[in-house]
């Protein structure tokens, strides 16, 4: 894996717990090399959990939760992010796949915030090319998040237990700069919600690697079905995700031309402004 060295970012990035691997992956293998914010680190088994480091040594914190390993370089000033699903019995909380991208982390969340896509990019399961239109929606930001709501999108298959076609109700809900939950209509139980998290683990401030969460319901479903349909999505946005000029995010809102279905899109970046995130993102020019 490319290594860029860089300057430590920001507090608010520094300071948190990133995913940095699958727990399955580090037990088969014993030991992992992987980089976070251009630093290589190492990933080892320790009796029943993990030992991250330095690749040149120097102990980092390590836990294990939903299936992955977890290190901050900084000092952690929270815990690792909670998805409250996972504490529901009826739900399959798994791994479901890492990709990395060679695109900042940043681009990675807006392009999943994205619903104009995905009639043309996940065509035939999350959207139809004769379907286009996104209606309006309602984003809200506030100072520990974004949230995406009233949102309605036709889908040919919505999920791995989606027997037609369907309209589905979709939730966003950005909690940290690299993580983003997406909870949308169940396709059995139609009142409740399959839940899907994306954590993103930046590389340096042009690549990244996908870390894909599934919280999905179990009746009428499989685990294993439900990850393999989550990597299809993955296949179908990396080559999408790494023709995006410039790889980085720009933060200034004149950049690019905005059109009405990106509320979303410019309400993230208004977030990381706010928050004085630069890595991995083209700062505002500011007159």
């Amino acid at each position: 894996m490319d290594v860029l060295e860089s300057s430590v970012p920001e507090s608010i990035l520094w300071d948190d717990w990133h995913a940095i691997a699958e727990w399955e992956t580090v037990a088969g293998m014993g030991r992992l090399g992987t980089v976070l914010f251009g630093r290589p680190l190492v990933v080892t088994l320790d009796g029943e959990g993990v030992m991250v480091a330095h690749a040149g040594g120097g102990a980092l914190p390590g836990r294990l939760k939903y299936g992955y390993v977890w290190t901050c370089l900084g000092t952690p000033q929270r815990d690792i992010i909670d998805f409250p699903e996972a504490a529901e019995t009826d739900r399959y909380v798994a791994p479901a796949g890492s990709i990395g991208i060679a695109v900042s982390g940043l681009r990675a969340v807006e392009n999943f915030l994205d619903l104009a896509h995905l009639p043309f990019v996940h065509r035939g399961s999350l959207g139809d090319a004769s379907v286009t239109e996104v209606p309006d929606y309602t984003v809200t930001v506030a100072d520990d998040g974004v949230t995406v709501t009233d949102v309605r999108a036709y889908q040919p298959v919505a999920s791995p237990t989606a027997t037609e076609e369907m309209l589905v109700d979709y939730r966003y809900d950005v909690l940290r700069p690299y993580t983003v939950a997406l909870r949308k209509t169940n396709p059995i139980q139609r009142s409740r919600f399959d839940a899907l998290a994306l954590m993103v683990q930046p590389v340096n401030e042009e690549r990244c690697v996908l870390h894909m969460l599934d919280l999905y319901l179990k009746e009428g479903d499989r685990d294993e079905s439900a990850r393999e349909f989550t990597r299809f999505i993955q296949s179908q946005d990396k080559p999408i995700l790494e023709n995006q000029k410039p790889r980085r995010l720009p933060l200034d809102p004149r950049a690019e031309i905005p059109v009405r279905s990106d509320a979303s899109s410019l309400a993230y970046r208004r977030w990381l402004r706010r928050h004085g995130v630069r890595y991995g993102a083209v700062p505002e020019n500011k007159p």
